[in-house]
């Protein structure tokens, strides 16, 4: 059976994809998803060979036939979203696809059509497939395309004898991490030793524990406060997480993707020799 691993935070800045593309360079016989699908990065480092694309279409948006129209003024006065101006002009990209206009038109001069949102992408890596997309601008349909990203990545895994995906989840806790980690057999939470991050990282744990999934954790930049990181332990105590981890904080990450490369790649020391035993414990936790 496929083992998928979430790699999420709340907060977003903690290191997830810096954590997610060394984990790729070290594991074998897996395929890599990046699930933000908002601000997708994992390319940036893994530079992909683009395989196969695919439309995807979000939220159906109003399509208005001018000649069928009639004037009447009902579409502007039924709809809440400013999407049709005084004269019936309609603008499509205020539409929020309620359909409403549809609905009161009396001589059906509007119809709901299929918009394209985005595109997914399967790739060729250095370190195998990457399943990746891209939102456009001002769309909403994210969570549906991290679904589609978490299918074509099963899809891929299951055609060729793959038995982990490693995806890279989204910050937040909205519906994109929702998306990209429900069904998962385990959730790795990077947390990093700031208010902020302690604050988000307990209320994704909060999700992980609402949908019954088994979560672990790693402290990211432990020693830029050490007050916090006790915190933070304590709090993992009191929950049952185990800490896989501490990561200090080393620029060194920094160098590599200046480079384009993963930390494991760019370097032996200190913070890459961390990072495998990580990866040690994440695979004995799958």
């Amino acid at each position: 059976m496929v083992k998928e691993l979430t790699i999420i935070s709340g907060k977003g800045g903690c290191g997830k994809t810096t954590i997610a593309t060394s984990f790729a360079a070290l594991a074998k016989g897996h395929v890599m998803a990046d699930a933000d699908v908002d601000a997708a990065d994992m390319h940036i480092l893994l530079q992909p060979e683009i395989r196969k694309s695919e439309v995807f279409h979000g939220l159906n948006i109003a399509e208005k036939n001018d000649d069928l129209c009639i004037n009447c003024g009902k579409c502007y006065e039924n709809c809440r979203y400013g999407a049709f101006d005084p004269d019936n002009t309609l603008h499509p990209e205020k539409c929020e696809g309620c359909a409403v206009c549809e609905l009161v038109c009396p001589v059906n001069a509007i119809k709901m059509v299929e918009r394209q949102a985005g595109e997914s992408f399967i790739s060729d890596t250095r370190f195998g497939p990457l399943v990746h997309a891209k939102l456009h601008p001002g769309e909403e349909a994210s969570g549906k395309l991290v679904a589609l990203v978490r299918k074509r990545a099963r899809e891929v895994a299951e055609s060729q004898g793959k038995d982990i995906i490693l995806i890279d989840g989204p910050p937040g806790t909205g519906c994109t991490v929702i998306a990209a980690m429900t069904g998962v057999s385990l959730v790795l939470v990077i947390i990093e030793p700031s208010l902020s991050g302690i604050h988000d990282a307990k209320r994704i744990i909060e999700v992980a524990k609402h949908f019954q999934i088994p979560a672990i954790a790693c402290i990211n930049k432990y020693d830029i406060n050490m007050k916090n990181t006790e915190d933070i332990l304590d709090f993992c105590k009191e929950e049952g997480i185990e800490v896989v981890g501490k990561i200090p904080y080393d620029d060194t990450a920094t160098g590599a993707m200046l480079v384009e490369k993963t930390v494991v790649e760019f370097t032996n020391g200190p913070l890459a020799k961390t990072i495998k035993k990580i990866w040690e414990e994440v695979e004995k936790a799958l």
